[in-house]
């Protein structure tokens, strides 16, 4: 969890100001795609931290890791193909606010590998 604690105080640095310069290119899907785009990889990190955890030790828990993964990854797709499909958000901004959550991910993860 505090991987997740870390990517969500820098990402909110790095989100708000993008969303900020994009509402100057497309000041409606643009943005807001940014944001949902951030707040799915945020969603996603913490229940995928959350699923480890709490199933660490336990017996047979790579099969409920792999089922809880998949069901949350379907999810996820469905909820970004209406959500495109709409034509509420723009493409582009989702994979913006995607790509900042994952590398603040692997920045987290090695500063958390380094300091053990």
């Amino acid at each position: 969890m505090e991987i997740l604690r870390g990517v969500v105080k820098k990402s909110i640095f790095i989100i708000l100001p993008a969303m900020g310069i994009s509402a100057f290119f497309e000041w409606k899907r643009l943005p807001l795609g940014i944001i949902t785009g951030w707040l799915l990889g945020i969603i996603n990190l913490r229940a995928l931290s959350k699923n480890v955890k709490g199933f660490l030790g336990s017996e047979k828990a790579t099969v409920k890791i792999v089922f809880l993964s998949i069901t949350r990854l379907f999810a996820l797709f469905t909820a970004i193909a209406i959500l495109v499909y709409l034509k509420v958000i723009n493409v582009f901004g989702l994979l913006i606010g995607f790509t900042v959550v994952f590398l603040l991910i692997l920045v987290e993860g090695i500063r958390e590998s380094r300091s053990m």
